[in-house]
């Protein structure tokens, strides 16, 4: 799975959804869908696909600032 994050900060794309806290962040199931719909809306200077592992999924619950137990992953399109 990949997400797509700000290159500026880190802070990853999230979705709303109302009464789940923290916002889930939205994932696509490759490398390559990720960064086509980064491409198609002309993204590719601010934000890039980031693989999710143990060690991307740290620094987005660091990012979003909620311990990694409150993380939850939707697929995009959702």
């Amino acid at each position: 799975m990949f997400a797509i994050v700000y290159k500026s900060d880190g802070v990853p794309i999230c979705c709303q959804v109302e009464g789940v806290e923290p916002d889930p962040v939205v994932v696509w199931p490759s490398e390559s869908a990720a960064k086509e719909f980064i491409d198609g809306r002309g993204g590719s200077t601010d934000f890039l696909p980031v693989a999710v592992n143990d060690d991307t999924m740290d620094a987005m619950a660091k990012a979003l600032g909620c311990g990694i137990d409150k993380l939850m992953f939707e697929p995009y399109p959702g």
